[in-house]
């Protein structure tokens, strides 16, 4: 481990506490990388006011339309975002599965770790349409909802 100390060591994402020890946990070699990955996909830009450029505009395309535009249009974006922001990591390629009818979008982001020259991967599933899957789920509620029709009982 001593020669990916490069890679560094951060705060694992969620913050969880070690129950030995009292203190935050931490990640370090590849999966630092993985987790700065989610970080920056997962942060809307100026969302943190001493680093307003950290993150991506990845939140606001939740309710864009399905098609091949639209997911072109993400997938540049996540590249962009992550050479620009993740200096550790080269070669990213980005393939995308659209599970249809259910508006995700599962984001298969392959990339390469530059200085041990390591193959790694981070599958981050995106949601669009959101909305428009819950209202589904409360049509669904709704219609399995039948009145009783109760008797009146004289006593």
């Amino acid at each position: 481990m001593a020669d990916k100390d490069f890679l560094g060591v951060g705060m694992k994402f969620p913050p969880q506490i070690n129950k030995a020890t009292g203190r935050f946990m931490t990640v370090s070699a590849e999966e630092s990388v993985r987790q700065s990955l989610y970080l920056i996909l997962m942060t809307h830009l100026s969302e943190r006011p001493m680093r307003p450029d950290f993150g991506s505009e990845l939140m606001s395309y939740t309710f864009m339309d399905v098609n091949a535009g639209s997911i072109g249009w993400i997938t540049r974006t996540i590249r962009e975002q992550i050479a620009l922001q993740e200096p550790r990591v080269s070669d990213v390629d980005i393939n995308t599965d659209v599970t249809s009818g259910s508006g995700m979008v599962l984001f298969d982001i392959r990339y390469r770790i530059t200085d041990t020259n390591t193959l790694d991967n981070l599958v981050f599933p995106f949601y669009l349409n959101a909305q428009t899957e819950e209202e589904a789920e409360e049509e669904k509620e709704s219609i399995a909802y039948e009145p009783q029709i109760v008797e009146e009982v004289e006593y």
